[in-house]
């Protein structure tokens, strides 16, 4: 197939920038299809707004000033909050039916579903098996999970299961694609709640290992690798070939921004094979879009298995709280056909709604989604933070942590259209070493694979969530334990801040808090 694509030609992690417009390309349902994008509507830049994206791209050189507009981390749509509530905020530039339908969004977000059969018809169809009640539960205030406290029952923490399996149809012509199946007694999810009558499927606890990091200047840090006991299996053991995967939910923070950037920005920094010999290798995760029934270019999720936010939210409607949607109809969720009793038990589907989420409220959970901002730098002027930020540029950071982009010119959604943003991530997936590893491939990425995560709001962490927790499964309680558990790839820069001087390593966590 033919298609119009374009890029602002950069590699802003790899060198300077230089105006280029692409014209025709071509695509294929395969790998190069990734660059297809059918979830926007963009048309091409003008040659001027390609070569102030262009320039606005180019990597920072001078660390005496902050660069223009980098406080405004999702560009004219920032929000200037930096309290609990930073998180929760609609994008400053939605018009007001586009806010009336974030507040809409928001309520069903915020909703606690209830068993069927109940007379509250618009609310019933939780379970029958579920990790929480409503989303959010595990995005508290639009944060990042975290791990239980000891004896307590996870909520913004999930086991992924998957075992290895033959792939078919488009995604067998994806090069490097992994294809994978649920536990056949359990699933894709493990889940903690059940409804009356039913069992929960199984009792996490966690325990830790203590690894010692010496740094200079007599420093130390203490790192702690998690170790996950499951007990109370209610079917018995998993699969011999089941694999184990821990993600605590991540912020929501920016999403419909990364949605919205040019897919062939983010393919145009991949380098799988390394030709540039810098040891950083980005690959690109392709992955079947529910929604538009053809592969793309993956975005969300711990390793971007998920290529739009509509599919997302379905796929998190019927795993964690087990309510079905146009994209998953089963009103069981995750149940398997082994689990007859879960199937069995009463829905909340077959009413005028058809599914227990219809599309008018798996449209507008999106929208809310897609219209939350970020929050606005803190202190970008600072000298400490200046300092930090150069650190973070010499080290090597940007190579995986691009600093920003500019997003596609979306004339139906304005409040998107045309923003430098400063995400940091590149939105590839990079081999993070044994440390992180889950040995669990999903769609493209390996075991050792994990998307770079976003920097943006890092700093709120805290603040928002009510506890301070970092990486897929949030087992860094500091920023610079996060930063310590980097392997694979991103070992010689971990290494680097090993040695740094105490005072740039401290200036480094600054610049980091103030994202």
């Amino acid at each position: 197939m033919l298609k119009i694509m374009w890029r602002y030609r950069t590699r802003p992690h790899r060198g300077l920038a230089a105006l280029s417009l692409i014209g025709l390309a071509a695509s294929s349902p395969g790998l190069t299809g990734g660059g297809d994008e059918p979830h926007l509507a963009p048309t091409p830049p003008s040659a001027a707004q390609a070569l102030r994206a262009t320039r606005a791209l180019r990597l920072a050189r001078d660390f005496t000033a902050p660069e223009p507009f980098e406080g405004n981390s999702a560009g004219a749509g920032t929000v200037q909050r930096g309290d609990a509530q930073a998180f929760a905020q609609p994008s400053t530039t939605l018009d007001f039916e586009a806010e009336l339908d974030f507040r809409t969004g928001k309520a069903l977000f915020e909703k606690l579903w209830v068993s069927s059969p109940s007379s509250t018809l618009a609310s019933d169809g939780l379970g029958p098996l579920y990790n929480a009640r409503a989303c959010e539960s595990c995005h508290i205030r639009d944060g990042r999970g975290h791990p239980p406290a000891p004896g307590a029952a996870p909520v913004g923490l999930v086991l992924h299961l998957s075992r290895p399996t033959t792939a078919t149809g488009p995604m067998a012509d994806i090069p490097g694609y992994h294809a994978t199946a649920p536990d056949p007694v359990y699933g894709r999810q493990l889940q903690t709640r059940a409804l009356p009558g039913l069992t929960p499927e199984y009792r996490l606890t966690i325990d830790h290992d203590a690894i010692e990091i010496p740094l200079s200047g007599g420093e130390s840090a203490t790192l702690h690798a998690p170790r996950y006991t499951l007990t109370d299996l209610a079917r018995g053991p998993l699969a011999i070939e089941t694999r184990i995967s821990a993600r605590a939910a991540p912020q929501m923070i920016g999403l419909g921004l990364l949605e919205a950037i040019p897919a062939q920005e983010i393919l145009a920094g991949a380098d799988p094979d390394d030709r540039d010999g810098d040891g950083i290798s980005g690959r690109a995760n392709v992955t079947w879009s529910m929604t538009h029934q053809r592969p793309m270019l993956g975005r969300f999720g711990r390793k971007a298995a998920q290529p739009t936010l509509r599919d997302q939210s379905a796929r998190a409607f019927a795993d964690d709280i087990g309510l079905s949607t146009p994209l998953l109809p089963d009103g069981w969720g995750d149940c398997t056909a082994a689990q007859e009793a879960c199937r069995a038990a009463p829905h909340g589907d077959g009413d005028a709604r058809v599914f227990e989420v219809d599309d008018t409220g798996l449209d507008l959970v999106t929208h809310y989604a897609r219209s939350l901002s970020v929050p606005a730098r803190r202190d970008p002027a600072d000298p400490q933070v200046l300092r930090g930020k150069q650190v973070f540029y010499d080290t090597g950071c940007t190579a995986c942590h691009r600093p920003k982009f500019v997003t596609h010119v979306l004339p139906d959604r304005p409040e998107l259209s045309f923003q430098l943003i400063w995400p940091y991530s590149d939105m590839l997936l990079h081999d993070m070493g044994p440390g992180l590893a889950d040995d669990g491939p999903e769609g493209r990425a390996t075991g050792r694979e994990w998307r770079t995560a976003p920097l943006w709001g890092i700093g709120l962490t805290e603040t928002v969530s009510g506890e301070a927790s970092y990486l897929h499964d949030g087992r860094a309680r500091s920023l610079l334990e996060a930063i310590l558990w980097h392997g694979g790839e991103a070992q010689p820069h971990s290494d680097q801040v090993i040695v740094l001087p105490p005072a740039d390593r401290a200036a480094l966590i600054r610049f980091l808090e103030s994202l």
